[in-house]
């Protein structure tokens, strides 16, 4: 039997394609961080296990979803994700195994409306599916990830992932990832300067466009590889930042 966990926050546009494709799960738990919106009515259509929390950050906060699920596996997804029926047909499959513990899923991605084949975002294994007593999320504020304790193996159908719908979306998630990847880091005890981030976003640009190849998904190759390069350059100018206001407290 099945759980899947999703959290959220403000999620209105993105959360009845999630949830409508995992309708035929056993349970499903959502976790919302005080969405504005109407996220928290629209996952009251399709569960009862809808709890409205504080954010901690996403490690600890999909840790508590897991914590909230009763079933043998569960399936973590994103908010902006979905499951094809192909995929739900593997995943079902799969949980018959009972020397497995947990499965990576290819997850295919759109950015600006084009599925994207290259820039390091295919096949793009996420380990999501895993048996609940042998898992568990990483305390990692972004970026987190699920530790499985076991033999793991992999799935051939992917996740649909929504990335980006629009420049918009590109600009607020440049924004939000770099300030939580700066923090990390500075938790970390890394430090940067000016120098130091305009390099990490020249090489952020040159691996994701040349190097793994994001030219041959066009306008959007080229896209992506500017808003990664954004991405990393302002993560460790904003991680200078925190050091310089932190000297001067």
């Amino acid at each position: 039997m099945l759980s899947v966990i999703v959290i959220t926050h403000n999620e209105a546009q993105n959360i009845e394609r999630c949830l409508n494709s995992v309708r035929w799960a056993d349970e499903i738990i959502v976790l919302d961080s005080g969405s504005t919106d109407n996220t928290v009515d629209l996952c009251k259509r399709f569960t009862d296990q809808v709890f409205v929390t504080d954010w901690p950050g996403f490690g600890p906060q999909k840790q508590r979803a897991l914590e909230k699920a009763k079933y043998d596996w569960v399936l973590s997804l994103d908010a902006d994700e979905e499951i094809s029926a192909a995929l739900q047909q593997e995943i079902q499959d799969a949980m018959l195994k009972t020397d497995i513990q947990g499965f990576e899923i290819p997850r295919l991605s759109s950015y600006c409306g084009r599925q994207m084949k290259h820039g390091g975002w295919w096949p793009d294994y996420v380990l999501r599916l895993f048996r609940r007593t042998t898992g568990r999320f990483s305390d990692d504020v972004v970026h987190e990830h699920i530790e499985v304790t076991g033999i793991i193996e992999r799935l051939q159908n992917p996740i649909l992932h929504e990335a980006y719908v629009n420049n918009d979306e590109v600009l607020h998630k440049v924004n939000t990832y770099s300030s939580l990847g700066a923090r990390k880091l500075f938790q970390r005890g890394k430090s940067s300067n000016l120098p130091h981030a305009l390099l990490k976003g020249w090489w952020t640009f040159m691996r994701t466009y040349f190097i793994k190849a994001a030219f041959l998904d066009g306008a959007e190759g080229l896209m992506l590889a500017i808003s990664n390069a954004e991405g990393s350059y302002y993560k460790y100018l904003k991680l200078r930042e925190l050091h310089l206001t932190n000297k001067n407290k």
